[in-house]
């Protein structure tokens, strides 16, 4: 049956993927997006799908739609993004839910809320299980991301008790893929980027914290099969991929992959980055049957191959008619 969805942030990266998985399923996706982190190259291989809308807007202010179903993806994720303007940051985590949660009261509509692995802080517990209740600096330079994100799982929860509203909580932890955004200051872009420009690769701290790679496409899957659950089933769930790498091991097969020559420059870790991050994705395989299938250097090759294409682009001022036919049709 066709379906009328809502994908907030559906320029960015995740949410460009979602609206294509959508699309590809047969429903009709409305992408909301402000663009200050989502791209439109993210979504211009899709424009000509008569099922398939955008709207510029802020999901600070309310909106009127009508849809049958609500992923709330909107939220700059990476720490240089969300930095830039933290008040901004926790509005979005926060008054963009009551909005969204609003929106979704009024049409009965079923909602998933784009958590957050960044809910657990820095942990002192690992593997990261759902019952965990973290370990967050709630003044610190991330606060702003991570406890928005917390008091969104927070909004979420009690629409569910005041209203029986059909709700689905996700946590996401680091995933990785095509159309991530080059400058987001995330390790896997920035290792590429720096690797394919020959530049000093930056590691933060010694290189010995970790952390677990889930694969772009992997992540999507978990999230259509959490939005198609049974009703009862309203998380939260961790979706993300236990493998778990320290820094200098990604760092190491970005250079083999690149066959860069770039050489290793250490810096000091920044406040309160977390030293491990690793799911536990038990619930996730129970409930849902899913567990991430693609292995690292696979999904790094793609990626890098994505960057390749990206930065050869970036010569000409404007991207041409065919390039862009290469760069949407590529991934």
């Amino acid at each position: 049956m066709r379906k009328q969805i809502l994908v907030t942030g559906g320029a960015g990266f995740l949410g460009s993927h979602l609206c294509e998985r959508l699309l590809n399923e047969g429903h009709e996706v409305i992408c909301v997006d402000n663009f200050f982190t989502g791209k439109k190259r993210n979504i211009v291989h899709l424009m000509n799908n008569p099922y398939f809308e955008v709207i510029r807007h802020d999901i600070n202010f309310p909106l009127s739609v009508e849809v049958d179903e609500i992923y709330n993806l909107a939220c700059p994720a990476s720490p240089i993004h969300y930095q830039f303007d933290p008040v901004q940051t926790t509005k979005t985590s926060v008054m963009g839910a009551i909005n969204m949660l609003d929106l979704a009261k009024r049409l009965n509509a079923k909602i998933l809320q784009a958590s957050t692995s960044e809910v657990y802080g820095d942990p002192q517990v690992h593997p990261q299980s759902e019952e965990y209740r973290g370990n967050v600096n709630s003044i610190g330079p991330r606060a702003c991301y991570d406890e928005g994100k917390r008091c969104a799982e927070t909004l979420f929860f009690d629409y569910r008790r005041q209203y029986d509203l059909n709700i689905k909580v996700v946590r996401i932890f680091n995933t990785y893929g095509p159309r991530m955004h080059p400058n987001d200051g995330r390790v896997v872009s920035n290792f590429i980027v720096q690797a394919l420009k020959d530049e000093n690769i930056t590691i933060y701290g010694k290189g010995t914290q970790t952390r677990s790679f889930c694969y772009v496409d992997d992540l999507i899957e978990g999230l259509t099969r959490m939005m198609n659950s049974r009703e009862s089933l309203t998380g939260p769930i961790n979706i993300g991929n236990p493998e778990e790498f320290t820094i200098l091991e990604l760092a190491q097969k970005v250079i083999e992959l690149t066959d860069s020559k770039s050489k290793f420059v250490y810096k000091p870790l920044p406040e309160d980055d977390p030293l491990k991050r690793k799911p536990n994705i038990d619930l996730a395989l129970k409930e849902l049957s899913w567990r991430p299938k693609e292995k690292l250097e696979n999904g790094l090759s793609s990626t890098i191959k994505y960057f390749e294409i990206l930065f050869e682009n970036e010569e000409a001022a404007e991207i041409t008619p065919m390039k862009k036919e290469i760069l949407v049709k590529a991934f």
